[in-house]
């Protein structure tokens, strides 16, 4: 073969890959878009953007639906999603940054930066409170300190609440912990944390990064937080002003394109230096040898192959899969029946790898879009079909979860359906008959209630809700 012919070939074969690989990437960018359609469409999500980095290159960014549905405006590459709770990454970098440059330790205790402490705070260490292992008291769960109050009142009457846990002991995600290395973070760079995580993290970005906890807060191009009012049926604004306090914990605001950018940043060790990733990325050993986390991080398994990342206010979520180099972004800004923004990472990773398919998530979905997305008779069909092509799973838990789903959402009587149809699939599970009883309580059928109820007290003596129940429904006979 001459020169000529030899280079022509060479020229069609890699014309020829060039070809198969933009193909396989459109094929792989339809089916992405094909399953978030579908997804967004059934749970009647406002708005989303997603984005999907493979080997260091984007091969899917996408956008969806309603930044405002009052306003009629749409989600693009302007818009501005809250991160909610995946705003702990990024303030966990921040101290990550301060460690490699050997401001801060992760056994420094904080009463070493913090003077005002209780005695029984002094001992917490850094770790504690990036592992959520600090046993402290969580400054969201007490009805004396409302969001609306002053800061300092706030942690005068914080101090006064009892210790939970033994530090170190085990997992219990805590806000607290995050509004305490606010405090320290600040106290160690002489700067506030928003200047120093923009500084440090946002170089040289102008728009499209904002903290603000605040969801009243008017900030240009940022979508509305709507949530679903089932009496009203229609999407409302969330406004709740959780305070500048929850910044470091769930207050930072950002576009899917800066989202992006600050993931390069991560991966090309830009922000962090391997080293520290990795000991960033190192997994905390709790007391109770159960517990599972990374140091403000946490971690996930599909098929035995981990991923790492956080998820905040039930509507974000950011993914990374080391070993496949592979991460994901899911932002959206509400949500009808159900949230869905770890199942919907889980799903598209399936799809750009079939290692990562978890074939019982994708069974489950599959179920679960059926009930809402079809009539009842539908569904079921739909249901026996997954069903036989997955004869080793067991579907109670999903189906259990639908029909709790339902009922929470003003749909009790198609929810008592599939109670009643979870019971003919699982008649020797205690637990199917108590969620059938309850169900029928709620409607008003206690005598059906009660029937079930008893039945689940046969299959299991030990269930004390049962016997609770029975109890409510004896003393509401009487009464009458």
């Amino acid at each position: 073969m001459n020169k000529i012919h030899l280079i022509i070939l060479l020229f069609l074969s890699l014309n020829s890959f060039a070809q198969n690989v933009k193909t396989s990437q459109n094929d792989l960018q339809k089916k992405i878009d094909h399953y978030l359609k579908e997804t967004i469409e059934v749970n009647k999500i406002p708005g989303a953007s997603v984005a999907v980095i493979k080997n260091g290159k984007v091969i899917y960014e996408q956008y969806f639906g309603k930044s405002s549905i009052k306003e009629n405006t749409i989600v693009d590459r302007n818009s501005i999603f809250r991160l909610y709770s995946a705003t702990k990454l990024i303030t966990t970098v921040a101290v990550f940054q301060l460690i490699e440059k050997n401001k801060l330790s992760l056994e420094d205790k904080i009463s070493n930066y913090l003077f005002d402490l209780p005695k029984e705070w002094q001992n917490v260490t850094i770790k504690n409170l990036v592992t959520h292992s600090s046993g402290l008291p969580d400054i969201v769960k007490f009805e004396d300190i409302p969001y609306s109050l002053e800061e300092h009142e706030k942690w005068t009457r914080l101090y006064k609440k009892p210790i939970e846990f033994e530090m170190g002991d085990h997992y219990s995600y805590n806000q607290t912990n995050y509004c305490l290395l606010t405090k320290i973070i600040e106290k160690i760079t002489g700067s506030s944390y928003e200047e120093n995580v923009l500084k440090n993290q946002f170089p040289n970005v102008k728009k499209g990064v904002v903290f603000s906890a605040n969801a009243s807060e008017f900030i240009p191009g940022r979508v509305v937080h709507h949530v679903f009012d089932f009496k009203k049926k229609k999407y409302e604004r969330f406004n709740a002003d959780h305070g500048k306090i929850h910044n470091s914990g769930s207050g930072l605001n950002m576009t899917l394109k800066e989202f992006i950018a600050w993931n390069e940043r991560l991966d090309t060790n830009q922000l962090l230096n391997q080293e520290t990733k990795n000991l960033m990325w190192k997994q905390f050993e709790f007391k109770n040898k159960k517990d599972k986390f990374l140091y403000g991080w946490s971690e996930y398994s599909t098929n035995n192959i981990n991923s790492l990342g956080f998820t905040g206010g039930y509507m974000t979520a950011f993914r990374k899969f080391p070993s496949e180099d592979l991460t994901i972004i899911f932002l959206s800004n509400g949500y009808k029946y159900f949230h869905m923004e770890e199942k919907a990472v889980d799903h598209i990773a399936g799809i750009v790898d079939e290692k990562l398919i978890d074939k019982k998530l994708w069974a489950e979905e599959e179920i679960t879009n059926a009930f809402f997305e079809n009539n009842y008779t539908k569904a079921i069909q739909t249901y026996h079909v997954v069903k036989n092509r997955n004869p080793a799973i067991n579907f109670e838990d999903t189906l259990l979860n639908i029909a709790y789903t339902l009922m929470n959402s003003d749909r009790l009587t198609k929810a008592i359906k599939v109670f009643e149809f979870n019971v003919q699939e699982n008649p020797k599970s205690f637990n199917a008959f108590d969620s059938l009883a309850e169900g029928y309580f709620n409607n008003g059928q206690t005598e059906l209630s009660k029937e079930n109820y008893q039945k689940s007290l046969e299959l299991n003596p030990e269930n004390t809700n049962a016997k609770e129940m029975l109890l409510k429904i004896e003393n509401l006979s009487i009464r009458k």
